[in-house]
């Protein structure tokens, strides 16, 4: 027998080895009383661990082993790894290797006295022991420090890539349901195996804000209604099938997870040590996603962790995400809880993003819709079919816009616009612009001179918005203030078939003749709306009957992928070809030269034109004495019996009348009557003076002023249009002859 301390050692450790499962027992009483954290992850820890531990402190302090000469188990740092993945603090894992040392050292402790009497060879052997079982848990702890560290650090930078992966995957686009399902795609394939996605009903159809407290469904006072947006299995293998029930109202139990983690904002995390289920429709109140709203529960499968994490942005609830595991056999962790929180917010963010877009977005096409005319008004001089596509999601709405205006004299003006930018300031400004075309156009001014008018309208409305410090609706645009906008604006008359157009820093219209033929007409440079102090020019065309006018905004003819010119001579290319109809022809246009999803706003006007024959028109030119006057009765009454309105006689003899009797009054010679007979009779007299009538109420004792009350009184329209040289009076009368 060795009379040393290392021998009186060696004894007692053999000793206690032979009754290793008691001190075993004891071990792991004391861990699972003292650190019970460590024993919730089985994979992590176990009795067969602690027995290893045991023996071989036992084993080394048998055979004399030096401080440092006793190893660790070889799995010690693998499961202090497992148990960092967890969140297992590392002061429990230090802890328990303290206790463990604690209790064996008790025991040898008690053991040596029963071996020898000799105090100072105790003394010894205990130091001695100290120092060995010490440095062991010294040694062990540090490493296992150390591989801790660097399993949270791995845990770390793991979970930052998901987060930043998660923001680039999460939020592509500006689809409420597609970014929803985006979330539950990327969670299914990184740590989840299943999770489904909820939306509030409220935040869904709110066009701001949704409210702070989720509004209640009557039949559940305590409930809030949500709709299914996306769910994703992870073993699903397409996401069309794991889509069940999207969209469909219903509510969670108020005592539900999902619905305390809406009326808190607080996630949670659950185990469920019984397995829980999730049913495949979104009724049920399953663990994992389900709800009530009447339906049958699916088949079910077993789920064992959750997580529960609400959507919340801005300060508000938008729903709540559900993260359940049933494949992989780790329940979810505080760390798991963490990523999946910080996901939820980023997709939260995404989704109201998404969610005010759409609203904004239907908001500004509703208001656009709204602006833009829904039919054109009748008349003869053109045959008209148009096409307005709005931008896809990313451009969103903008200002592009089209009118038809029938003039008098059977003329018509056509006209395209662009505001530049895009939401619904851009369409309130389109709607203003169009507003002031319709207003000046009703004042028969040529084209050039309207244009020059729209331009100080344009010069003004940004001088408002400037003034009112308005930058959100100076955001995106260009031009002085904050408003641009380009414009053609084209008259057609059908009596001489001739077009007067003017543009100004609009793209270039295209016209192509009955043999086919397709030209681009060579309009002179106009400066952009808005910038003032420049000239616009107008040009005028011979239209043969027939010809087709094809008026456009830049978003028609200009991509990325190709230059003006290229989409010019697509363009041409498709006019050129025959057509059964207009309709055809515009459905053929946006076909060719458009994507799916255009990157800007397209306006596309279409007219064919006619002619009015000389079996329309008539035109007399009338002396300038007072006896033309009945010359030109006799004139119109001749007429009208040819063309059958005899029943309009009366009232077309008195209005002209007292329209040439005004034009030898006042105006100056020629004097030309003409009758256009079209959709109505239309009577002008023209004469070369520069004095414009205007209607007012004579008093009684006058003899005159009387004769423009009279015909505004007789004629369903009446107006004054300026020309180069002197004007024109004319009237419109409408009878059901007509």
């Amino acid at each position: 027998m060795d009379p040393t301390a290392d021998g009186l050692v060696s004894r007692v450790a053999r000793e206690l080895a032979s009754r290793a499962d008691e001190l075993i027992a004891e071990v792991e009483r004391c861990l699972r009383r003292e650190t019970p954290e460590l024993w919730e992850h089985s994979e992590a820890m176990t009795l067969e661990n602690v027995a290893e531990h045991v023996i071989v402190v036992l084993t080394g302090l048998e055979h004399g082993l030096e401080t440092g000469g006793i190893e660790a188990p070889a799995d010690v740092l693998a499961r202090i790894r497992r148990l960092a993945r967890h969140g297992v603090p590392i002061g429990a894992v230090l802890r328990g290797f303290r206790v463990g040392q604690r209790v064996i050292l008790d025991r040898l402790l008690e053991e040596m006295p029963r071996r020898t009497d000799d105090a100072n060879l105790i003394s010894e052997a205990a130091r001695s022991l100290i120092v060995t079982a010490t440095g062991y848990v010294d040694r062990t702890s540090e490493q296992g420090v150390v591989a801790y560290e660097e399993e949270r650090d791995r845990r770390l930078r793991w979970r930052l890539s998901m987060v930043n992966e998660a923001s680039m995957r999460i939020g592509t686009t500006l689809d409420v349901a597609r970014t929803t399902q985006e979330l539950a795609d990327f969670a299914t394939e990184h740590f989840a195996d299943l999770v489904t996605v909820d939306l509030l009903d409220s935040a869904l159809n709110a066009h701001d804000t949704p409210p702070d407290d989720p509004p209640v469904s009557p039949v559940s006072p305590v409930s809030p209604v949500l709709r299914r947006l996306a769910r994703r299995p992870a073993a699903a293998p397409d996401r069309a099938s794991s889509t069940v029930a999207r969209r469909q109202s219903h509510t969670f139990p108020s005592d539900s997870p999902p619905a305390r983690a809406l009326a808190t904002g607080q996630p949670t995390r659950h185990r469920l040590h019984g397995g829980g289920r999730e049913p495949d429709h979104a009724a049920g109140g399953g663990v994992c996603g389900g709800g009530v709203d009447g339906g049958g529960a699916g088949r079910v499968r077993p789920v064992h962790s959750t997580l529960v994490v609400p959507l919340r942005a801005r300060g508000a609830t938008l729903g709540v995400a559900q993260f359940c595991r049933d494949r992989d056999p780790d329940a979810f962790d505080d760390e798991d809880l963490l990523l999946a929180q910080e996901i939820a917010a980023r997709a939260a963010i995404a989704v109201d993003n998404a969610r005010r877009y759409t609203h904004a977005r239907a908001t500004a096409l509703t208001l656009q819709r709204s602006l833009l005319p829904r039919r054109t008004p009748r008349q003869s001089a053109v045959d008209v079919a148009f096409r307005y596509l709005p931008a896809d999601s990313q451009g969103g709405v903008g200002g592009d816009w089209y009118d038809v205006i029938p003039l008098s004299g059977a003329r018509v003006a056509l006209v395209v616009g662009d505001v530049v930018g895009h939401g619904i300031h851009a369409a309130a400004t389109m709607g203003r612009l169009r507003t002031a075309v319709r207003t000046l156009a009703d004042i028969d001014l040529p084209p050039d001179e309207l244009l020059t008018h729209l331009d100080d309208v344009v010069i003004r409305l940004a001088a408002e918005m400037e003034s009112s410090g308005d930058a959100e609706a100076a955001d995106g645009a260009e031009g002085v203030g904050g408003i641009g906008a380009t414009c053609l604006y084209a008259v057609y008359d059908p009596v001489s078939r001739r077009c007067a157009i003017a543009r100004a820093g609009h793209v270039l219209p295209a016209v192509v003749t009955g043999d086919g033929t397709v030209d681009i007409l060579d309009l002179p440079p106009g400066p952009p709306l808005g910038l003032g102090g420049l000239p616009f020019e107008a040009a005028e065309f011979e239209l043969p009957e027939g010809s087709l006018l094809a008026l456009y905004t830049d978003g028609l003819i200009e991509a990325r992928d190709h230059d003006i010119g290229a989409g010019l001579a697509r363009l041409q290319d498709v006019l050129a070809r025959p057509a059964p109809s207009l309709e055809a022809t515009c459905d053929a246009v946006l076909k060719a030269l458009l994507p799916a999803r255009p990157p800007d706003d397209v306006a596309l006007l279409l007219a064919r034109t006619h002619a009015l024959g000389a079996a329309q028109v008539a035109t007399w030119e009338l002396a300038a004495e007072p006896t033309a006057v009945a010359r030109a009765r006799a004139d119109v009454s001749r007429q009208l019996g040819d063309w059958g309105l005899e029943e309009l006689e009366f009232t077309a003899e008195l209005v002209v009348s007292e329209l040439v009797t005004n034009a030898i009054r006042y105006g100056r010679p020629p004097i030309r009557l003409r009758l256009i007979h079209d959709r109505t009779l239309m009577c002008e007299v023209s004469d070369s003076g520069g004095t414009t009538p205007l209607l007012r109420r004579a008093p009684v004792f006058d003899e005159g002023g009387r004769g423009l009350l009279l015909v505004a009184q007789l004629a369903e329209h009446w107006g004054t249009r300026r020309a180069r040289r002197g004007k024109t009076v004319w009237a419109e009368l409408n009878d059901s002859a007509l």
